[in-house]
């Protein structure tokens, strides 16, 4: 298994006692080093993304004006969004790490890849900085994968809509994009009905939970709205937006699960495309323990072991969202 991460996502600094913190990344990196998992990791040095292929999600002129402010000493871009001086090169190195782990993937060198990188991007849209995310790095992914044939299944756990990923590909018939979010939470996006547009209409769905929900739901969603339309549109990569702010300890959402449940999805997830074709990135999570222990298993899930360091969740609410979920899909042809 393929593990990438580097340095320099450390300077990437968007503000005093911002959530969004350095510290995050070393508490990704101590739950590699768990024992479970450590002897399976590869490392991976990332290498920074080719504007061309950044280009094809977000506009040259966006990208353009991120590179000015990070290279002059930064500046806020929006209420929760900053750039510093190694923010540019940052975050050139986070899209460029999916880019990286996929060729390295089709090159046979491992069964799967997990990218520890900052800044996160799911909620970046073509044209906005937003929610701490600065290039969409999953889209970049994705989009590239999609560019060489192959039809790609995004899986957005983080407890926050993927409202930017969503947005590239709203009417992309070659890209699933499944998000499970709380609901109401930043950004406000997201709703069961939000289903695709034009060519994409059936190739979005949105899975809002409420606060407290737990794992219990997530595993139910996931065998009756998400497997069955996974299996008709057959994909051949998985990646996955892994943030772990659902975990119940994280100081910003208020969801109910552990990092057994993340182990346990992560693990269903994976038998929808072949080894060789699962690249999982890091998105969001706030508690540095919660982000240790959900790397950890999930890590676990990527080597095929069972890493469980807490136990399921179960009881919480979220039966009724997942019924107007079932209730939606079953008027959109598989």
């Amino acid at each position: 298994m393929l593990f990438s991460t580097h340095p320099a996502y450390l300077d990437h600094i968007a503000g005093r006692n911002h959530p969004e913190r350095p510290e995050r990344l070393n508490a990704v990196i101590a739950g590699s080093h768990l024992a479970e998992v450590a002897d399976a990791l590869v490392p991976l040095e990332p290498m920074p993304a080719p504007l061309e292929i950044v280009e094809r999600v977000h506009p040259a002129a966006y990208l353009a004006h991120l590179k000015v402010i990070s290279e002059t000493g930064g500046g806020r871009l929006d209420p929760d969004t900053a750039l510093s001086a190694g923010s540019w090169k940052a975050a050139l190195l986070a899209a460029g790490a999916g880019l990286t782990a996929i060729a390295a993937l089709q090159g046979g060198e491992a069964d799967a890849a997990f990218c520890a990188v900052r800044p996160p991007g799911h909620h970046a849209t073509p044209d906005e900085s937003m929610g701490f995310c600065l290039i969409s790095n999953v889209a970049v992914a994705a989009m590239a994968l999609a560019d060489q044939g192959e039809r790609v299944m995004i899986l957005d756990y983080d407890a926050h809509h993927g409202n930017g990923t969503e947005a590239v590909f709203f009417g992309d018939p070659r890209v699933l994009f499944v998000s499970f979010h709380q609901w109401p939470l930043y950004p406000g996006t997201g709703a069961a009905h939000d289903v695709g547009s034009g060519a994409g209409r059936g190739y979005t769905m949105n899975i809002p939970l409420p606060p407290d929900a737990t794992g219990d739901h997530y595993l139910r969603a996931f065998d009756e709205l998400v497997v069955p339309r996974a299996a008709a549109f057959g994909p051949t990569w998985l990646i996955i937006s892994a943030g772990f702010d659902g975990h119940r300890d994280d100081p910003i959402t208020d969801l109910g699960l552990s990092s057994g449940d993340y182990a346990l999805l992560t693990q269903r997830a994976l038998t929808l495309v072949p080894a060789g074709r699962r690249l999982v990135m890091l998105e969001g999570g706030y508690d540095l323990r919660a982000l240790t222990l959900c790397t950890a298993a999930v890590l676990g899930a990527l080597a095929g072991r069972h890493v469980q360091p807490e136990p399921l969740t179960n009881g919480g609410p979220g039966s009724a969202n997942v019924d107007g979920c079932l209730d939606i899909w079953s008027e959109i042809p598989v």
